[in-house]
């Protein structure tokens, strides 16, 4: 499959955190614009709606922990439906700095992690206390 992804060249970072040069490639990964972060504010170069969970997924997930493995399975299942965009990112991570921008307040239970685990080929699920 080529070249690895090194870690550092993919991170998170919520919307509503600043951006910084460092950031790189800012790629929105949500289906909705977050809520009060302007276009301008958040100075995203790409907005990837397809890559988001799905509104069915969403809405059973909300962000609670309770629903976490599960919901990364299912997010998982759906995000290998989306292979190209998959690939894409993957060759933005391999060519240098991506971050991955996600509107939810928990940084601890939300698809960005998951998203970014896949594209670093790391396999194993988190667990509600990560």
């Amino acid at each position: 499959m080529g070249k690895r992804i090194a870690a550092a060249n993919v991170r998170l970072k919520r919307a509503y955190d600043p951006p910084a040069a460092s950031d790189g490639t800012r790629i929105l990964v949500d289906r909705l614009w977050p809520r009060g972060v302007s276009r301008a504010d958040a100075a995203i170069d790409r907005w990837d709606k397809s890559i988001a969970p799905s509104t069915m997924l969403r809405n059973w997930f909300r962000h609670d922990p309770a629903r976490w493995q599960e919901f990364q399975h299912r997010y998982v299942k759906e995000i290998y439906k989306h292979r190209e965009q998959l690939d894409e990112l993957r060759a933005r991570a391999k060519s240098g700095r991506i971050t991955l921008v996600f509107g939810a307040h928990d940084k601890i239970h939300n698809h960005a992690i998951v998203l970014r685990d896949i594209l670093l080929g790391r396999s194993g699920m988190h667990s509600t206390s990560a």
